[in-house]
């Protein structure tokens, strides 16, 4: 049998409060999404939990079966955006015929990705300030799986030999400015400005 997920956060990790049922869970990922809204509206010393209750069609109560404080259902939220990229970014690799186009595949689905959820930016912005290792936790983990990524093909022979954490954190670093340049201050069609970027990578990773 397989084992449960009740006993999971937002995220998979282990928590007491997390919902143990299907109506629990769709509360709690209307406090989350409520969440998002309110602290990328109005930033998170603004916010307020009335207002994300509000947002969610929720009680007062019903918050604090999920969350001790705005502290923490924010850095929930901080968690739960970074998970939702990955998913959201993870169709696109799987039909990629190589590593190069891999990158241009997961910059297009992340571009596409921060134009309908743009107020990531703010809320990964004020992480810094309000959870700092919510956000160093946040590009880490990015990092690391576009340093796998690339040494998965570095292996294939389809980048580079000797691909690791520079290039990868320069990908990324790349990906965020290019997010808030084309999906954020303007929206621009995501695969015109990945093929654009994938080709300057190509040029930069190609095996020597």
């Amino acid at each position: 049998m397989a084992k449960s997920n009740a006993s999971l956060g937002p995220m998979g990790e282990a928590d007491p409060k997390a919902p143990r049922t299907e109506r629990g869970r769709r509360t709690l990922r209307s406090l989350l999404d409520a969440a998002a809204a309110e602290f990328g509206e109005k930033g998170f010393h603004t916010a307020s939990i009335s207002g994300i209750t509000t947002r969610a069609g929720a009680a007062l109560g019903s918050f604090y079966t999920y969350f001790d404080s705005k502290d923490a259902i924010f850095r929930a939220l901080v968690r739960d955006m970074s998970g939702r990229v990955k998913a959201h970014v993870a169709p696109a690799l799987q039909g990629a015929t190589d590593e190069l186009v891999a990158e241009r595949e997961a910059l297009r689905a992340f571009l596409e990705f921060a134009r309908e959820h743009k107020e990531i930016y703010r809320i990964i912005d004020e992480a810094e300030f309000v959870d700092a290792d919510s956000y160093r936790q946040h590009y880490e983990t990015t990092a690391e799986r576009i340093r796998e990524r690339l040494q998965a093909g570095a292996a294939r022979g389809e980048v580079r030999a000797d691909v690791g954490d520079v290039h990868a954190w320069a990908i990324m670093g790349m990906n965020v400015f290019l997010g808030l340049r084309y999906a954020v201050w303007s929206d621009e069609e995501p695969s015109k400005v990945a093929a654009i970027a994938s080709q300057m990578i190509a040029d930069g990773l190609k095996p020597k």
